[in-house]
């Protein structure tokens, strides 16, 4: 069986199942893996967009676990995520 496909949270799809697998800050804000991490956004942690913005720069809305947040498009592109199954 092969390996599901990875990409960022901020190309996925509004209304699907993801699952995040890593979370890489950007050279010049090293400070958002760990500000990332502590909102919710885990290896293996349930994630799913609820909201992608009208422009494709624009703040996603974003569910991880319980919790809901906005997220600007550059910190979505942070955090890779695969199809989660079931």
């Amino acid at each position: 069986m092969s390996e599901p496909l990875q990409s960022s949270l901020a190309a996925a799809p509004a209304g699907q199942a993801l699952t995040v697998n890593q979370v890489r800050a950007p050279a010049h804000s090293p400070e958002w893996a760990g500000w990332l991490a502590d909102l919710g956004f885990l290896p293996g942690e349930a994630v799913r967009v609820l909201r992608n913005g009208a422009r494709p720069t624009a703040n996603l809305v974003v569910r991880v676990g319980q919790s809901t947040f906005a997220l600007r498009h550059a910190e979505a592109e942070c955090i890779t995520v695969t199809p989660r199954n079931g």
